[in-house]
């Protein structure tokens, strides 16, 4: 009998913003005291498995970070070979959504295919995406990218819950954008939840606390208590919280760099 495919999570860190504040991140009163000062991650996410590594996210590059001004270290593509990764022959690289931060370097991975909610291109294409609450969090160079590659076929849209490979899954969560996703992948301590901006502090889904920014509220409380359920490890892991650093630890000759999950 073949054995379930189990893989390796690791977090490759590619900057931060040092510039936020709690209320900047937290909805309602929960961003109390508002000018209290958070530190905000940028992650893009390895899972490996025997034979292929695919990643989740393809975080934003130096030239986007010329307008965001963020402290951008290295492009993620260049951050991932810090553990083999090789950017030319990565399969498949899962976009949780289509936020600046999250699809800005797809170029760089060019056999990749890319799996997407067909709710995210839906939204991210029609009438309200122009809509300033909703562009300030995009880059329409992403958005047409994103649209030339589907055009070209490397975009496999998906509706709800899709496995990506053996052990490896994705599910429509919504809540942060219409077509949001977390990521689910079994690992030897069981599934491990890859939330990405479905909660981006662990605080979120830990105490239950929304994000500030987002497209439905109550899909937000809905993705968290869905990321819980499906969590048969215990682990959901937030999307850019700098706990990530302390609560896993680092790969030697990577420290400040990569972490591993699971």
């Amino acid at each position: 009998m073949t054995q379930p495919s189990v893989h390796e999570i690791y977090a490759v860190k590619y900057g931060q913003n040092l510039t936020g504040v709690r209320g900047h991140f937290f909805l309602g009163p929960d961003g109390d005291p508002h000018d209290e000062h958070m530190r905000l991650d940028y992650y893009v996410w390895v899972i490996r498995s025997l034979g292929q590594d695919i990643l989740l996210d393809a975080g934003f590059t130096a030239e986007t970070n010329r307008t965001r001004k963020r402290d951008h270290w290295e492009d993620p593509h260049q951050a991932v070979t810090r553990i083999g990764v090789d950017p030319a022959t990565v399969p498949i690289v899962i976009l949780s959504h289509l936020h600046y931060d999250h699809c800005g370097d797809l170029d760089a991975f060019p056999a990749a295919n890319f799996v997407l909610q067909e709710d995210e291109l839906e939204f991210w294409t029609g009438p309200y995406a122009s809509r300033g609450e909703f562009a300030r969090h995009t880059e329409t160079t992403d958005i047409e990218r994103i649209v030339r590659l589907n055009g070209e076929g490397r975009v496999q849209l998906v509706d709800g819950f899709h496995e990506v490979v053996d052990g490896v899954w994705v599910q429509k969560v919504g809540g942060h954008t219409p077509g949001m996703q977390a990521t689910y992948v079994r690992t030897e301590k069981g599934v491990v939840v890859l939330a990405s901006d479905s909660s981006h502090f662990f605080e979120n889904i830990e105490q239950d606390k929304p994000f500030a920014v987002h497209a439905d509220v109550v899909d937000m409380y809905r993705a968290f208590d869905t990321m819980r359920e499906a969590a048969t490890s215990g682990l959901v892991i937030a999307g850019h919280d700098p706990l990530i650093e302390e609560r896993f630890p680092a790969v030697p000759g990577h420290e400040g760099h990569v972490v591993r999950i699971a």
